[in-house]
């Protein structure tokens, strides 16, 4: 009897333990932090709770929950977006910055893509894409998406600073050599973008394909949604600031050259995507030196593959939107743009800037997307709004 109860206690406490190693346990042996506003693996929205995974959390019994997807008729929820973890923010984005318009170049080798790119490795071992244009536009189109994608709050786009691959300076004198092998001259402005590793390729969503429904508050998008993981819906969220983004900039170097070359290889959307990588975190916009300058040079013959790719997309992120409700309705992306090249570019000037007529362009394309985003939002007025989700690990 005495042997019955022991074994009992041992059993109830080696359960306690068991219970209190895979809820706290192995998130501290891991060095993981659980995100706040999480209690007991429950979202806190007000008063409602929407069952989660703690993303930190290894769930032995992963059944099925429950999460918002939509909010407001075309937005992703709020709930969703919570799940994200942005791999440039703002704080990695400035220390990167910072260091990168500093630190020494140690070491300078081709790759990053085109013959005349280079890519360039500091002291500390970071490493950074060199992009030297084939003329000034494509650097210009790098540095001033990239700070434009920042206006939006669009964080995939890894940090770019501009530089001058002058070996009389000191960032640049030990890889003199290097330099001169690369043909580059002293005087250009080059962009330096933050190189990641272990990235790998992107296939273009099939709702997004020649047939495919679309990303869209539907019954339709909602069923082929349902049982998905989180990873792949925040995923899902972020090809929609993708195509949003890449109209804004009228960049035909990633998704519109893919539908441009149908005409020669009939699965080309089967394959995957130009100048778009993805990690964990989510997708890596790279490479979009084709945006704003050349891309609003040659708009009139892209433009209906533009507007191809704008039409698949009706549901948006609530950030995003209301960036573009705001520039749209204060008429002052220019300005602002302006503004924040100038501030955090010591090379603006000297690169120079968007013409009167491509500003013009920036603009119009900014009234066009919201004149799509409420199009979709008297559309989709009322849609489903949450589904199953049978795993959530992000």
């Amino acid at each position: 009897m005495k042997k019955s109860k022991v074994a009992l206690f041992i059993f109830l406490f080696s359960s306690i333990i068991l219970k209190f190693y895979t809820t706290v346990g192995l998130d501290i042996q891991l060095g993981l932090k659980v995100p706040v506003g999480y209690d007991n693996g429950y979202f806190l929205t007000g008063a409602s709770r929407h069952l989660l995974h703690k993303t930190s959390r290894v769930v032995s019994d992963p059944t099925s929950e429950v999460i918002e997807l939509f909010q407001e008729g075309c937005l992703w929820s709020e709930s969703l977006e919570i799940l994200e973890r942005p791999m440039f923010d703002e704080e990695h984005t400035g220390i990167w910055r910072e260091r990168a318009q500093v630190q020494q170049i140690i070491h300078l080798e081709s790759g990053c893509g085109r013959v005349t790119n280079g890519l360039a490795t500091f002291t500390d071992g970071s490493k950074a894409c060199v992009r030297y244009g084939i003329d000034a536009d494509q650097v210009q189109g790098e540095i001033l998406a990239y700070h434009l994608a920042r206006m939006l709050g669009i964080y995939n786009l890894p940090p770019t600073v501009l530089s001058k691959p002058d070996p009389e300076k000191k960032q640049w004198m030990l890889v003199r050599e290097s330099i001169e092998s690369l043909h580059w001259t002293t005087e250009a402005i080059v962009s330096l973008t933050e190189w990641v590793p272990n990235l790998t390729g992107v296939f273009i969503p099939t709702a997004l394909r020649k047939g495919g429904e679309g990303l869209n508050p539907t019954n339709v998008c909602f069923n082929a949604l349902r049982n998905k993981t989180t990873t792949f819906l925040i995923e899902m969220m972020q090809w929609t600031d993708l195509i949003l983004f890449d109209y804004l900039i009228a960049n035909f170097d990633r998704l519109a050259s893919n539908l441009f070359n149908l005409q020669w290889d009939a699965r080309m959307m089967e394959r995957t995507t130009s100048n778009l990588l993805k990690s964990k975190r989510g997708l890596v916009f790279i490479d979009n030196e084709a945006g704003l300058v050349h891309g609003y040079r040659v708009l009139n013959s892209w433009e209906k593959y533009h507007k191809r790719l704008l039409r698949t997309v009706c549901i948006f992120r609530k950030r995003t939107v209301q960036r573009i409700a705001e520039l749209k309705l204060q008429r002052n992306v220019s300005s602002r743009l302006l503004e924040l090249y100038k501030a955090d570019e010591p090379l603006a000037l000297e690169l120079g800037f968007l013409s009167e007529q491509h500003l013009e362009t920036l603009q119009n394309r900014v009234d066009l997307l919201y004149e799509h985003v409420e199009r979709c939002k008297l559309r989709h007025a009322e849609p489903v709004s949450h589904f199953a989700v049978n795993d959530s690990h992000v």
